[in-house]
């Protein structure tokens, strides 16, 4: 069968291109550059512990190896200290925590990384992978589908044509495979803009990010954020107004100095300065990210990062949740319609993502007025904004799918866990078939359901001897039977979830069902829904409209050889240079 075509060679399309390989699916990464970048220190990005575990999966070292992961986050207003969180930097924390500080609860550290170390640690994990093949100086010009699969033509030395089973567009705002599709993409420009230093210093607060609102210095700004990074870099954002000030280089010396002076008891401490830039902000959202066999993801598909959202974050769970999709649907173990629910689920996600940051901005940015005087006002304003940075709330929980079209049909057997219906389960200690104990996010990302037993006391004893006795024989009877892969896991305790509860988890784990006990009938219905058809018959597989003309008639050639793959591109840049 033809591979998948990704088109697009930054962090999203390389992780996509891991993330299929991991599922058995071949691909060919069309990367318009020559795959030569100069590194950006000032060009950051944050990811939540969920991501960070999805691209150290795929074989990417460098997250551990340099980036860095938040030891705690400050907020203050003026010179008041409002709010201090620490983070666990073990292998768990949760999704749902307190800050009472007697809380056990604490939420899982972020990782800061720069992104050119994230993209190199892709493309190194891309050279290792047989089934992923990388083409540089290869731009594409066609794109035509039939009933069968899609054909691509690419400029560069040698213009080709390439067959693949799907394309998906992971070429940035300024997407072609978006133009080429007639998507529209309508949305703001510009709405918020931020002086951006990548500097090498020592800070009050070792491994802490700070908000800083209403910082008391004059000419530093509204609002100051410092985020570390590992050897003692740090990148400060300054935020700007929305219309004029030139940042000149004098002047963003100037915010240098008064920033770290009013952070260092009045005396600027010795800094190395790195890295300079811009940091302009959109916010747009395509119409459509599916059009047939082509697919639209990351930044091609929505552009976010006001107060405190992550877009390239919310890029990489487009490629968690579409990876495991196409892969089904690629190997003939899925209905097409399954393809479908991506655009249902993440577009709905991003939607409601975009609309909380709107609906804040005008009390956040808005100037005040009277409503900053009144009581809790700003206290409240100062939550919110934080939120968005912690990954909590509307600005930055991780997205659930309640209303999915794979949403498991009701039934009695289902029962109440700690984790709603669609959402993000927790990343609990589980006991695997091959004995050994690991965390559940290392077993997500196969193609494969996971089917998780709660058995208290299972933590203590070897598999050996429970795996035949009590509900086990039943239950691996049960999974056999699913109309997925599935793969059977047992825990100590899950949080909310009774003794002997059974709970059906997604490729990219997000919970599909629990129920009371093993029930064979149930669990197979779920399973069959969350596939993305009814349980009684898949939905046959529609004709397939004719994209944009061009490729009509010729033959399309993908070779059949895989070479060692070149480096690829960061993609487009949206952080400009100070002049």
């Amino acid at each position: 069968m033809d591979p998948v075509i990704i088109v697009g060679a930054g962090p999203v399309g390389l992780a996509l291109s891991l993330a299929l390989a991991a599922q058995g699916v071949p691909s060919v990464v069309l990367d318009e550059t020559s795959g030569k970048e100069d590194p950006r220190p000032a060009r950051t990005v944050v990811l939540r512990a969920d991501m960070a575990a999805l691209v150290e999966r795929l074989g990417c070292a460098t997250v551990r190896d340099e980036g860095l992961r938040w030891v705690g986050w400050r907020g203050m207003r003026r010179r008041q200290q409002l709010r201090q969180v620490a983070f666990d930097l073990g292998l768990g924390g949760t999704e749902e925590w307190s800050e009472d500080p007697d809380s056990p609860a604490a939420p899982a550290a972020p990782l800061h990384i720069p992104q050119h170390a994230l993209a190199r640690g892709l493309r190194d994990a891309l050279a290792r992978e047989p089934l992923v093949r990388l083409v540089t100086d290869a731009r594409l010009d066609t794109v035509e589908q039939d009933r069968t699969g899609v054909t691509a033509h690419t400029r560069g030395p040698d213009g080709t044509w390439w067959r693949g089973s799907h394309l998906v567009g992971c070429d940035g705002a300024r997407s072609t495979v978006r133009k080429l599709l007639g998507v529209r993409f309508p949305g703001r420009t510009a709405v918020e803009r931020h002086a951006v230093a990548a500097l090498r210093t020592e800070l009050p607060w070792p491994g802490e990010s700070l908000l800083h609102r209403q910082p008391p210095w004059r000419g530093v700004g509204e609002e100051v954020t410092a985020r570390p990074l590992p050897d003692g870099v740090w990148r400060i954002d300054w935020l700007l107004p929305p219309r004029g000030e030139l940042v000149t280089p004098d002047a963003l010396v100037t915010r240098i100095r008064e920033t770290l002076a009013g952070w260092c008891e009045g005396t600027t401490p010795p800094y190395e300065l790195l890295d300079t830039g811009v940091h302009t902000l959109h916010h747009r959202l395509a119409r459509r990210w599916r059009v047939d066999r082509v697919l639209l993801a990351g930044d091609a598909a929505h552009l976010l990062g006001a107060v405190g959202t992550q877009g390239l974050d919310e890029g990489l769970r487009d490629v968690d949740n579409l990876a495991w999709k196409l892969a089904l649907t690629w190997h003939r173990a899925a209905p097409d319609a399954l393809l479908d629910s991506y655009q249902s689920e993440r577009r709905t996600a991003i939607a409601a993502r975009l609309r909380a940051a709107d609906q804040a901005l005008p009390a956040l940015r808005g100037g005040g007025g009277l409503r900053a005087y009144l009581p809790g006002v700003m206290r409240g304003h100062d939550a919110l904004l934080t939120d968005g940075h912690l990954g909590r709330g509307p600005l930055g929980a991780s997205p659930a799918y309640p209303h999915s079209p794979l949403a498991a049909p009701f039934s009695e057997g289902m029962v109440p866990v700690g984790t709603p219906l669609g959402a993000p389960v927790e990343d609990v200690r589980v006991t695997a078939p091959d004995d050994t104990t690991v965390r559940l996010r290392d077993r997500l990302g196969q193609a494969r359901f996971l089917v998780l037993l709660v058995a208290p006391g299972s933590g203590v004893w070897e598999r050996r001897h429970w795996r035949t006795a009590g509900l086990m024989p039943r239950l691996e009877e049960a999974a056999e039977a699913l109309p997925v892969a599935s793969e059977v896991l047992v825990t100590d305790a899950y949080p909310g979830a009774p003794a002997h509860a059974v709970l059906l988890v997604r490729p990219d784990g997000h919970l599909v069902a629990a129920f009371a006990g093993v029930r064979p009938e149930e669990l197979h219905a779920a399973a069959e829904a969350a596939r993305g058809s009814a349980p009684e018959e898949a939905p046959e597989e529609g004709p397939v409209e004719a994209g944009p003309a061009g490729a009509a008639g010729r033959e399309p050639v993908v070779p059949v050889e895989v070479p060692a793959p070149a480096e690829a591109s960061l993609g487009h840049d949206r952080t400009v240079d100070v002049h």
